[in-house]
């Protein structure tokens, strides 16, 4: 099974947003995410992942990309 997020930044948080299911998490961190969105997946599916079945997440994740060093001209 392919699980899908749409992972954003919102203010101070990390978001998640199941694509397909009905799961939404947040975390203060991108590792704190994860480990959120693995716990979100174990629960909403625990009967599928009891009957042996393997779940896949897959993450979207948005960011800004900014300078990080200003070019001088000659």
């Amino acid at each position: 099974m392919l699980i899908k997020f749409d992972i954003y930044r919102n203010g101070e948080f990390w978001c998640a947003r199941g694509i397909g299911t009905d799961i939404f998490t947040q975390g203060k961190s991108l590792d704190e995410l994860m480990q959120n969105i693995n716990e979100a997946v174990e629960l909403h599916y625990e009967d599928n992942i009891n009957d042996g079945e393997d779940i896949t997440v897959v993450s979207l994740t948005e960011f800004q990309v900014g300078s990080f060093a200003k070019v001088s001209g000659c």
